[in-house]
């Protein structure tokens, strides 16, 4: 063996073309060395001995190991990585090869995510894998996300379950920090899924955090500033467009004119630019740390992000500061123990962000532009209001302007969230330890103990104030509330794992205990002597009348049995079986206990020899899995007849009223779990040794939902729960990736499509329907879900153009010659009698629209050229429709959008926009129908990102060993024909746009350094 430093150099080429790689990295022992900088792929440097390992790494290659020896020129070449199969994915409860996988799993990695702006882990997986819908709520600060896979799986809850470290998550995983995440899996059938048992029914979500590695210490640093501001206006009538309107609304019902000269009006009030803030910042930090040798390893990471909203940043803000630490150890060659340990800490301020009542926005759209922002005539200063009562002021002592024309909730905007104070947090600890022991080889023993402990609550504050005459306090409010909730999971899995010649065998069993509780408190009080949250109280002394108070608590437990066996012959034929049985406190003692199977193979095509060794298809596996999955999402106890206070009942003589309890349904000890049982055909394929190819059928059908059955109501309380209703998905799913290389230029794209059909097909012999959404002003029913629909369907009339004349009317009659629309006029809408029956009538309502797309796609673009970078990423989603509901058409003076301006104003001006009239005689808008509905369609460029990495030669003089500095913009175009705010609608509005707070265009700078 030779000491002392000693000096090589050599080339290292592609084996494909030979052309030298720019960029290798090289590593001595772990160590880093030196990376290729040279033209000529050359490289110089020193090692401490000729016994020194010498690793050379490049993305898209094979790693390649070596001793350095008497060598004093080294030529290397690397092959092509032409396929990732040897990938290790997660799965539950243990890892597998990606090519001996029988199930449906999509990956994302974290790699992928560095220098993505994604706020929330949910958006992580917006476009990128097949199967998953993810639709934002909205755009406030802070807001999650609705995550569908393969469809909606169930009436009730459809969120998948996420597992990050081993730990199922409840109540969102937003404490989670992107720049943590190592990878992402989504286990979208029933065979990858079932292993979850009872939470499974609307597929499994695993998150893994990273780990340090052996022999590398390193500190990285991630971080980017942009500014937001919103994409899109919606075109409002100004002040002139609005008197016109209204007089001539007003004189088609008999009325006066409105306003005299509507020219001199003007412009007036924007009031969509009085709340948009066209600047608010965005940022984003992350430091992490790794270090690790061959027996203990550590990862520790601090993030802070901070982001304030587009609509009033004061009242729409998000701040949130993680923590983590993970760690693992082996003891000896056979003992290994380690932890994961996340801490969060969030506060956030919110508006209403989708909603007909408090709405900023949908304020903004219906108010009319002749009301100031802030009112400065003197005449109306003087006015009984003003001098009156306590109008809300700016920081000047200003009043607030308040309209003459519109009322209720469709108040000045500005001044309501001037008066709104309030906020909430959460702190939440998530961690997990854990201990493995291989009692002899092949034989593992795990356990491990996690926890979700979170602690949450929020403060809110009304000061004494005056909107309008229905939006007034005269006396001051304060709320508090505080919680408390404590998951805990202990697991213990026997493993084993053996070949015997060519058949490989895992097996896994394991029992699994949780319980998840909590408690909480809160209150309210009235009219005590504050005008700023930061003074209130609960303390302050006030009569026990404006006082109330009140706490929860729940329990819940859970018992579980699990088993799995993998199996392979030669990496050719593949087998796999799964066995979960879940006991819950949540259902009766006759069904205390679900099991859940389930079974699927493989066949490795390439493996053979009619396939094995040639240029085309590389890699073929086709597979196909059946499996049970569950649901348990429904309040705790509810097989039992519990018993429930705030009832009134009369007693004595004197009839006097007093406060009691009573049942609050009827038991059902029969209760028993959701059940989803699917079928999933695929097959898996690498082509040309550049082209990925994916493709999954489904059959996917949920027996036994969860409902209310109905009772008469001479029983006195209201009918159990019930597993009644039945409800199928169907679809296909495609995800295709091409790469390549020329010269110093690499490509890839990789885009994925997926396709559901989702129908109800039962809903018990007690129900025809289920109500949905209602628009509430005018109590109009929006939504539906009905046997041989879509879940939630858009529900209400059709119509079939607009009469362009009286005769045109008078001809719209019955069999026995009777108008059909008696009410109607030239210009209202023409309405189809579905039914037959000679009226128009609420029978004539049915399916206008649905709300779920039935096509959902995505596609990464990814170029690279010596040290610049160029990634597009863009997702989209047809065969929806959204419900614009923006107008508060029950106050008949509130705005309108300028679509108004092409009403119909005589024969043939129009086919599509009703006339305007007030009272709306032939309810054209008082009805629910399809001229609400519109297309949702939309394809959006999320990303488009520009980096650049800085050369080693620059690298090694300032002690980087990576510095990418970047530009991205995000959300920059939006192909739709939908005209509202925004066609991405997702939480409890799904679909139904109220005045959706959009989401923001935003443009980054970021720095991701490694030392």
């Amino acid at each position: 063996m030779l000491w002392g430093q000693v000096t090589i150099s050599g080339t290292v080429t592609d084996a494909s073309n030979g052309q030298p790689l720019i960029g290798v990295t090289i590593l001595e022992k772990g160590q880093p060395n030196g990376t290729l900088s040279e033209s000529d792929g050359g490289f110089e440097l020193e090692v401490q001995n000729r016994q020194a390992v010498l690793v050379f790494s490049y993305l898209g290659y094979q790693e390649l190991s070596m001793i350095v020896g008497d060598q004093a020129e080294i030529n290397i070449t690397l092959e092509e990585d032409i396929t990732d199969l040897d990938e290790v994915v997660i799965v539950g409860y243990g890892t597998q090869k990606k090519s001996v996988v029988t199930g449906a799993i999509s990956k994302v990695k974290g790699e992928d995510l560095e220098d993505m702006p994604v706020m929330r882990i949910e958006q992580s997986l917006l476009g990128r894998t097949s199967g998953v819908r993810v639709t934002t709520a909205s755009g406030q600060p802070g807001e999650g996300a609705t995550v569908r896979i393969r469809g909606t799986s169930s009436i009730n809850a459809s969120e998948p379950l996420y597992v990050v470290d081993g730990v199922p998550i409840g109540g969102g995983i937003d404490f989670l920090n992107q720049g943590d995440i190592e990878s992402i899996e989504v286990l979208k059938d029933a065979a990858s899924a079932s292993i979850y048992g009872a939470r499974s029914a609307a597929g499994v979500i695993l998150v893994t955090t990273k780990k340090g590695r052996k022999d590398r210490f390193e500190v990285n640093y991630s971080g980017y500033y942009g500014t937001q501001s919103p994409w899109k206006k919606l075109a409002l009538l100004d002040a002139t467009e609005y008197g016109i309107l209204m007089n001539e609304s007003s004189v088609a019902a008999g009325g006066d004119i409105l306003f005299e000269d509507p020219q001199s009006l003007g412009a007036g009030t924007d009031w969509q630019d009085a709340i948009f803030n066209y600047n608010a910042p965005i940022m984003n930090h992350e430091l992490s740390i790794s270090a690790g040798s061959d027996r203990s390893q550590y990862y520790a990471s601090f993030g802070y992000f901070d982001q304030l909203g587009i609509v009033s940043e004061a009242q729409s803000q998000y701040q949130r500061f993680t923590a983590r630490f993970n760690s693992t150890h082996k003891v000896t060659k056979r003992i290994t123990f380690g932890n994961t340990m996340a801490y969060s800490r969030i506060r956030g301020v919110g508006i209403s962000t989708n909603s007909e009542f408090g709405s900023p926005l949908s304020r903004a759209l219906n108010l009319d532009p002749l009301t100031p922002i802030l009112e400065t005539d003197e005449a109306v200063l003087n006015s009984s209001v003003f001098t009156n009562f306590p109008v809300v002021r700016d920081e000047n002592g200003v009043p607030y302007g308040i309209s003459n024309y519109v009322t209720s909730e469709v108040l000045n905007p500005v001044a309501a969230l001037q008066i709104q104070q309030g906020y909430g947090w959460s702190d939440k600890i998530v961690g997990n330890v854990f201990g493995e022991i291989e009692l002899f080889k092949g034989l593992k023993f795990r356990s491990s103990l996690g926890t979700d402990l979170a602690f949450w609550g929020g403060e809110g504050f009304t000061p004494v104030h005056y909107l309008n005459a229905a939006n007034r306090a005269d006396i001051t409010n304060y709320n508090r509330s505080q919680n408390r909730g404590l998951y805990w999971i202990f697991t213990n899995t026997l493993s084993y794992t053996n070949t015997f010649g060519n058949h490989n065998l895992n097996v896994v069993a394991g029992t699994v205990a949780e319980r998840n509780s909590g408690q909480g408190i809160g209150g309210n009080i009235q009219d005590i002597p504050v005008d700023n949250i930061e003074d209130a109280s609960l303390a302050f002394p006030t009569p026990a009348a404006s006082q109330t108070f009140y706490g929860f608590e729940y329990l819940g437990t859970l018992a579980s049995y699990l088993g799995r066996i993998n199996y392979n012959y030669a990496a050719k034929y593949l087998f796999s079986a799964t066995m979960r049985v879940d006991g819950s406190s949540k259902f009766g003692s006759n069904n205390k206990f679900g099991y859940f199977p389930s079974v699927s193979v493989g066949w490795v095509l390439t493996e053979e020899n009619f396939l094995r060794s040639n240029d085309i298809v590389n890699f073929m596996k086709i597979r196909a899995s059946w499996g049970v999955n569950g649901n348990d999402q429904i309040g705790d106890f509810r097989f039992v007849s519990t018993v429930g206070g705030g009832r009134n009942y009369t007693f004595g003589l004197d009839d006097r009223l007093v406060n009691g309890v009573s049942p609050n349904a009827i038991a059902n000890p029969d209760l028993r779990w959701e059940e989803t049982t699917q079928t999933n055909i695929g097959i898996d394929a690498k082509l040309f040794k550049r082209v990925d190819f994916t493709f999954d059928l489904f059959d996917k059908s949920t027996s036994g939902m969860l409902l209310d059955i109905a009772v008469p109501g001479y029983v006195g309380n209201a009918g159990p729960i019930g597993n009644i209703a039945t409800m199928s998905n169907r679809g296909a799913e495609l995800e295709l990736g091409y790469n390549n290389k020329w010269g110093d230029l690499s490509f890839e794209i990789r885009g994925n499509l997926s396709y559901v059909e989702n129908e109800v097909t039962d809903l018990g012999a007690d129900k025809e329907f289920l109500p949905g959404q209602t628009f509430s002003p005018q109590g109009l029913e929006i939504t539906r879900t009905t046997v041989g629909q879509p879940i939630g369907y858009f529900y209400g009339y059709s119509t079939d153009g607009i009469f362009q004349t009286a005769e045109e009317v008078a001809a719209y009659t019955n069999a026995d010659g009777e108008l059909i629309q008696p009410e109607a006029q030239a210009g209202d809408f023409r309405f189809k009698d579905i039914d037959g029956d000679g009226a128009i009538t609420p029978d004539d309502r049915g399916f206008i629209g649905d709300p779920t797309p039935n096509w959902t796609y995505g596609m990464n673009l990814a170029l690279a050229w010596k040290g610049l970078d160029l990634v597009v990423f863009g997702q989209g989603v047809d065969g929806n429709q959204i419900f614009k509901a923006t107008r508060r058409f029950d106050l008949q003076m509130a705005n309108m959008t300028a679509e108004a301006l092409d009403r119909w104003t005589g024969p043939n001006t129009t086919n599509t926009h009703p006339r305007l009239v007030m009272n709306d005689p032939n309810k054209n808008f008082s009805r629910s129908s399809d001229f609400y509905v519109e297309e949702g369609g939309f394809f959006r460029i999320k990303t488009l990102q520009l980096g650049y990495n800085l050369p080693s030669e620059i690298l090694n003089t300032i002690g980087f060993s990576k510095l990418r500095v970047y530009v991205s913009g995000n959300n920059l175009v939006t192909f739709t024909q939908y005209s509202g705010f925004d066609p991405e609608i997702g939480g409890g509005s799904f679909g139904v746009d109220r005045g959706i707070y959009p989401q923001a265009r935003f443009y980054l700078v970021g720095v991701n350094a490694s030392f």
